[in-house]
């Protein structure tokens, strides 16, 4: 079913550079066209193709095709990635940095497009090499293609996902699982409540008759469920 999905996201397509290039024959010069063109969903595939051709979109066609061939997931982490890395291709090399809800994608060129059509929404980027956009387009892929998971760390080194965490990422996943547990616990103190409630309607419907048992039943329940919401309230409010 996710492969179903994936395969039927539109892939938007973005033309990064044309060039006029030419070839000395006999005869003279013989000139043809290439294009550099990256493909990507907008959500976590994209792929960078190559083309040349005598004519420009002939050659943007054949860029098209080959980064189709080319596509690749990137993990993220919400709407950066998961860690900073340096991508490096020949003399290009591009930093990456994830960056906090709201910043943007600071980059420029090929690798803004490169990570935009990659789905990614909040980055600081830097080219540190040459500013080819081949080449930099290439370290941006190069970057994307070795990040990691937090996941495939953690099986990789036999730790589990908060050993591997950074120190405040680690404090912010021992605040949700301490959350949860929070959570977890009056949820039992409300279950037992309820149980307490129901062993005690018992007794009450063995001396008195059905329907006016039923009814205390009914409040009781009702008093015992507003003390345990006002309960959980309390602490929620303070904390705030």
């Amino acid at each position: 079913m996710a492969v179903e999905i994936t395969e039927s996201r539109e892939l938007k397509e973005r033309v990064v550079e044309i060039n006029r290039v030419a070839k000395v024959v006999k005869g003279g010069r013989r000139f043809s066209f290439t294009a550099l063109v990256v493909i990507g969903d907008e959500v976590d595939r994209v792929g960078v193709g190559y083309g040349k051709a005598r004519e420009v979109p002939l050659a943007i066609t054949k860029a098209v095709d080959d980064a189709k061939k080319n596509l690749f997931q990137v993990p993220k982490h919400g709407s950066t990635i998961t860690h900073e890395i340096i991508g490096r291709f020949d003399a290009a090399r591009v930093l990456l940095r994830p960056a906090s809800e709201g910043t943007g994608v600071i980059a420029g060129g090929g690798v803004r497009a490169v990570l935009e059509l990659a789905g990614i929404r909040d980055i600081l980027a830097k080219s540190l090499g040459t500013t080819n956009p081949i080449n930099m387009a290439k370290a941006t892929v190069n970057g994307l293609q070795r990040l990691r998971r937090p996941e495939d760390v953690a099986r990789a080194r036999g730790l589990t996902v908060s050993q591997v965490l950074p120190v405040g990422k680690r404090r912010e996943a021992e605040e949700a699982s301490s959350v949860v547990d929070l959570t977890r616990e009056k949820a039992e103190e409300v279950i037992e409540t309820a149980r307490e409630t129901a062993a005690e309607a018992v007794e009450e419907v063995r001396d008195k008759g059905v329907v006016e048992a039923a009814k205390e039943v009914a409040d009781a329940v009702a008093d015992r469920a507003k003390e345990a919401l006002s309960s959980d309230d309390e602490p929620k409010s303070d904390e705030a």
